[in-house]
């Protein structure tokens, strides 16, 4: 797409639908995307086929073209981005990049990142503000510099949460909040408008680390305001996951086996009748225990 004066050429670096869905608003705004960075291809679905990211089948329907680096510092690779020649580098849900790559714009790099910086800086900041109860939320973006989501900050917003919102709600929320905020970055670093300001550190701060099994295993003895924020922070699959794994792990001998699927999102464990798990989850008796 041509180029104007009043907008920024860049390269889009991004592999999720958070990262597709930005990339197409800047398209339809008529930014000029000179190429786009993202993920090798890796194996998914039961046959393990090799699948493009979302980015890449974007990129590849609208002609723009797509580099895929297994190494960020790649001497090709580098020298492929010298070649685009482009205004800065827009960044959005990606991995950590060298400064041999951030720092080759002459507008420098910007991440949209979904979180309040510099709280929650990491790589699943949505998961983390549900799991710690957070009430609010936002977007931020900000020049990349040589730590992880710690560089200046240009703009931001504010997005409050509601007790209903969980992974999926918030999500959506936050990518409707996120586009529009990263076309207005992009077009005042153009103007020379923005004035980025260093982050404030604290010793307060929220980290929010990759999830794992570990720190986001469920801990049924918890609260119920814990595990329902843990529930939140989750998808549905993998808290019926965690529920039957621990039932197996505390059958007594001879003891019939749990079995739990997903039925139009609601919950079937053994010979119970199928409820929804929120429900289930907040209508328990006991507002304490959590036991099946």
């Amino acid at each position: 797409m041509a180029n104007n004066n009043s907008t920024p050429s860049l390269v889009f670096f991004g592999t999720p639908e958070f990262a597709r869905y930005c990339l197409n608003s800047l398209v339809v705004a008529g930014f000029s995307v000179k190429a786009v960075v993202t993920a090798p291809e890796r194996k998914a679905g039961r046959g393990k086929k090799l699948t493009p990211s979302v980015v890449k089948q974007y990129a590849i329907a609208q002609e723009i073209p797509v580099l895929q680096p297994t190494h960020l510092k790649d001497p090709l690779f580098i020298e492929a981005l010298h070649a685009v020649q482009a205004d800065l580098f827009v960044v959005v849900a990606f991995r950590m990049l060298p400064r041999v790559v951030w720092n080759l714009p002459p507008l420098g790099t910007i991440n949209l990142h979904a979180s309040l910086l510099p709280n929650y800086r990491g790589a699943a900041p949505i998961n983390w503000v549900l799991i710690n109860g957070e009430k609010e939320t936002g977007v931020s973006t900000f020049l990349i510099d040589e730590s992880i989501d710690s560089g200046a900050i240009l703009q931001t917003r504010i997005l409050p949460i509601s007790d209903k919102d969980n992974f999926g709600t918030l999500h959506d929320k936050l990518l409707q909040l996120g586009a529009p905020l990263l076309k207005e970055t992009l077009l005042g670093l153009k103007a020379g408008t923005l004035i980025p300001q260093n982050q404030k550190e604290s010793e307060f701060l929220n980290p929010a680390p990759k999830l794992t099994a570990v720190n986001t295993q469920i801990v049924w003895t918890n609260t119920l305001a814990q595990i329902v924020n843990q529930v939140s922070a989750k998808t549905l699959k993998q808290t019926i996951k965690e529920k039957v794994k621990e039932l197996n792990d505390n059958l007594t001998p001879g003891q019939p086996s749990p079995k739990a699927k997903k039925v139009n999102k609601e919950l079937t464990i053994h010979n119970h009748t199928r409820i929804d798990p929120y429900y289930w989850l907040n209508e328990r008796e006991n507002k304490e225990v959590i036991a099946y």
